[in-house]
């Protein structure tokens, strides 16, 4: 066990740049370091962090003390700070559990038979719309999807009127037989 030195030698010394006397300190004020992380409840990695940031904040502020003595108030002082900025860190964070990550969740068994109605029902809504507004969904939803140059420059018409002409076609298409019976299939799923 290491024998406590006087405070205000080896902060002098410290400032000095004496490698020996910075050690000194470090080693004889650790501990009262860790012991106010434990009681704040900050733990292992944190701790080295908070205890890197401590001596850090006393290397830059070795000439600003001018009671050595007071030496072990200034540590707890910085020390708690530290640490509660590491405690509200943790509160911004989001936890998660790894497990839900690894955890694959299979589709229902009904899925792809849920997948191929709505495919249906897009292709019966669609067919139930007059030719130019088919020309215009798929060009606009199409795999590619067109840009509104070059629909304009297919359709013939003003880039301008293709946002309203999409707006009326749409609409067109919520109107239909298709469109009605999927409304209500859905109404009827949210209800049930």
């Amino acid at each position: 066990m290491h024998k406590e030195l006087p405070a205000a030698p080896l902060l002098r010394d410290a400032s000095l740049g004496m490698d020996t006397a910075w050690r000194a300190i470090v080693r004889q004020y650790t501990p009262l370091v860790f012991a106010v992380c434990r009681r704040l409840g900050i733990g292992n990695a944190d701790a080295d962090d908070v205890c890197g940031s401590v001596w850090l904040k006393l290397m830059t502020n070795l000439d600003r003390i001018h009671e050595p003595e007071a030496l072990p108030g200034w540590l707890r002082t910085v020390t708690r700070r530290e640490c509660l900025q590491v405690l509200r860190h943790r509160q911004r964070q989001i936890p998660t559990d790894p497990a839900l990550f690894r955890e694959v969740v299979a589709p229902g068994f009904d899925a792809d038979l849920h997948g191929r109605e709505l495919r249906d029902t897009a292709r019966h809504i669609t067919a139930a719309l007059p030719g130019r507004d088919r020309r215009l969904l798929s060009l606009l939803f199409g795999d590619p999807a067109k840009t509104y140059r070059e629909i304009s420059e297919i359709l013939g018409i003003p880039i301008g009127s293709i946002g309203p002409s999409r707006a009326r076609c749409l609409a067109r298409a919520r109107r239909t037989p298709a469109a009605a019976a999927l409304n209500d299939l859905r109404s009827d799923q949210l209800a049930g």
